[in-house]
């Protein structure tokens, strides 16, 4: 009882030392010291950094824009340490006399520039070095690719850290964070159903796989280091388990693509679908445009006053009719046209194209195994000669070979999904010689070793 009081007490006399005028306390609730937290803790010893990053950052646009085109023409010098204000007048003459000496005053009083009275010359201070530096490698990470700049600059911090031996656990959860937001942005591209969303994030996670190839180098260093504590071997090991799942992922763009393929929806015999539709639609900046000349003018109404209506009620009042002497009856029925059905046609080719492959999944088409795997055959040479129409229907029809959830149906698409030829499309066209198709991807058919095996 007597501990538990006296445990009370020295609380309550900790919280009455603070200070009451500390602007920091109004941010918190009540009876909270901000110095108890361990953040606040790691923040306040940053001040000097965090006053540099203020000295630049806080105001306008265009005020930030100054400050850091002086400090970085200044630091860019490397011809002398120091400036004299004659010299920094010189290199700086594009800008105003006044909002130059303002930006001076302001560099100074934060610590990013340093007078030197005796010598009456500028210096860049070790701080404004610092800050500089870290401002120019994510610039530099920014400039290529946007949307892959804060993966690579995450990866870039962790892999100086660890080149002077100081990686923190705070950095690598700050790449551990950023793999799990694209693993769960990934993800729900893939819930989507959208097909543009699904190959803007494909794209997207093959840049950040090669990323995770790189940072796999570094994060093996920080396991295998003996001088790593507890906290940090943990993180890493997340970040591992992390990597993983976005490897993995893979197959499961792949089963979503494919899915797509099977419903997607041919216009007639053309060989373009919804999708090149859309993708031509998405190529235009301006849809309205197309609709110039192809759409008239809308209706104009046309009033009348009582004069013209009473000229008009007039005319037909004393104009004679002629009598009609045409057919009273009803017309006479006619047939309905004759159509023609397509369906036995895509049938008869879909089946010519199922035996036209089974025929070179036949074994006897097949050298005998080797180092290099058995014979691949290019895909132009397979699809080709035909019409535009037949290529790209075979060429769509291509994505279902050991496809195992077609495979398991009925039909002649599960047919063609259970053939032992394997498909291997790559992301490169090829230009090919021929009346009906100017260029076509390169890729290859051939055996599939896990479906089937040669004779002995």
């Amino acid at each position: 009882m007597i501990d538990h009081l006296g445990g009370a007490a020295l609380a309550a006399d900790s919280l009455s030392h603070q200070p009451e005028d500390d602007p920091l306390q109004a941010h918190f609730q009540s009876g909270v010291a901000p110095d108890e937290i361990e953040q606040v803790y790691h923040l306040k010893r940053a001040q000097p950094m965090l006053s540099a990053f203020t000295a630049l950052f806080h105001g306008t646009q265009d005020g930030v824009l100054v400050r850091l085109l002086v400090l970085r023409e200044l630091a860019s010098d490397t011809a002398t340490s120091s400036f004299s204000r004659a010299d920094i007048n010189n290199k700086l003459a594009y800008l105003a006399a006044d909002s130059l000496e303002t930006v001076l005053n302001r560099l100074r009083g934060h610590g990013l520039l340093a007078w030197d009275g005796p010598a009456a010359v500028y210096r860049i201070t070790p701080l404004a070095r610092n800050v500089l530096s870290a401002l120019d490698t994510l610039i530099a990470l920014a400039q290529p690719q946007e949307d892959d700049a804060e993966m690579g600059f995450l990866l870039s911090q962790v892999a100086g850290a660890q080149a002077v031996g100081g990686v923190t656990v705070e950095q690598l959860r700050h790449l551990l964070g950023r793999l799990v937001e694209l693993t769960e942005e990934f993800r729900d591209a893939i819930a989507s159903g959208s097909e543009f969303r699904l190959r803007t994030s494909q794209a997207k996670w093959h840049m950040a796989c090669d990323w995770v190839e790189k940072g796999s180098v570094i994060l093996r260093a920080i396991t295998q280091d003996p001088a790593a504590d507890a906290a940090t071997h943990k993180a890493a090991q997340a970040i591992g388990r992390a990597q993983s799942a976005l490897l993995n992922m893979q197959g499961m763009f792949s089963r979503a693509l494919n899915q797509i393929e099977r419903q997607r929806v041919h216009l007639g015999q053309s060989g373009l679908s919804t999708t090149d539709v859309k993708r031509w639609l998405l190529a235009h900046d301006d849809l309205a445009s197309l609709a110039e000349d192809a759409i008239d003018r809308p209706v104009v109404p046309l009033f009348g006053t009582p004069a013209e209506m009473i000229d008009v009620a007039e005319t037909e009042l004393l104009l004679e009719r002629v009598t009609s002497t045409g057919p009273k009856g009803l017309p006479s029925g006619q047939d309905a046209p004759l159509t023609v059905n397509d369906n036995p046609a895509m049938q008869a080719e879909l089946n010519d194209w199922i035996n036209k492959l089974a025929d070179f999944a036949n074994l006897g088409n097949f050298p005998e195994f080797s180092d290099s795997g058995p014979k691949k055959v290019a895909l132009h040479e397979s699809l080709l000669p035909a019409s535009f129409a037949v290529a790209s229907y075979r060429a769509s029809l291509l994505p279902l070979l050991g496809d195992a959830a077609e495979a398991s149906l009925q039909g002649a698409t599960a047919e063609l999904a259970r053939l032992p030829v394997k498909f291997e499309p790559t992301d490169e066209m090829i230009q090919l010689d021929d009346p009906e198709v100017a260029a076509m991807s390169i890729a290859t058919l051939s055996l599939n070793p896990e479906s089937a095996t040669p004779d002995e």
